[in-house]
């Protein structure tokens, strides 16, 4: 019984099943995209990205235990110089796995394992981060609520005018002044002869000083 057993042998010997994983991690850094059987894909998922993991640290000891694994030094060269390259800000996650249907002669489940950064469609398909916007209310008063806020703003925004009508005009206003002060007509003196000027201020005349 398979108690506890997760590891799925794919029907092989531990030799053939490596030798076979390996020339397959070997294609897909070759090639960026292949493709197998579903079963296969999940199996090289587990044995490819530890070894891309290892790629970010470009080392002689992480050279070496990559080229343990795959064992074709172009392979390995590509992976360090190229790949680890485009891939050194993602955490993990460096493969895709997409299903294409069954196949005709086993009807064994078939897919496409292939390097997530080097599929330009999809990276061009990202949806770009949705913009916020306000919701209208269909209620009575909050059109007119709207209104008066946007007549605000308005009128903040607009520029202060200054009058200049007024100050053009109050120079002219001056000289017509001046003018109506210079028009002004004196009214003549009338000079009183010297004998009414005394009746005047000595008073009117009593009875006693007519006798």
């Amino acid at each position: 019984m398979r108690h506890n057993n997760k590891i799925n042998h794919l029907g092989r010997t531990y030799a053939h099943r490596d030798a076979m994983l390996s020339n397959m991690a070997i294609s897909l850094i070759q090639h960026k995209r292949i493709f197998t059987t579903l079963a296969k894909a999940k199996e090289l998922r587990k044995y490819i990205e530890p070894l891309i993991t290892k790629s970010k640290t470009d080392t002689t000891h992480s050279r070496r235990v990559v080229f343990k694994n795959l064992s074709n030094k172009f392979a390995v060269k590509e992976l360090f110089q190229e790949v680890s390259q485009k891939i050194g800000d993602r955490p993990g996650g460096y493969t895709r796995i997409i299903k294409i249907g069954n196949r005709l002669g086993d009807n064994a489940s078939t897919c496409f394992i292939e390097l997530v950064d080097y599929n330009e469609l999809m990276l061009q398909d990202k949806v770009p981060a949705k913009v916020k916007t306000t919701r209208r209310s269909t209620r009575k008063g909050a059109g007119k609520g709207n209104a008066a806020a946007t007549a605000e703003v308005a009128e903040t925004a607009a520029p202060k005018k200054e009058p200049k009508a007024k100050a053009a005009k109050a120079p002219e206003a001056k000289i017509k002044e001046s003018k109506a002060k210079e028009t002004k007509v004196e009214k003549p003196v009338v000079e009183t002869p010297a004998k009414e000027i005394i009746a005047a201020a000595e008073g009117p005349a009593t009875p006693e000083d007519k006798e």
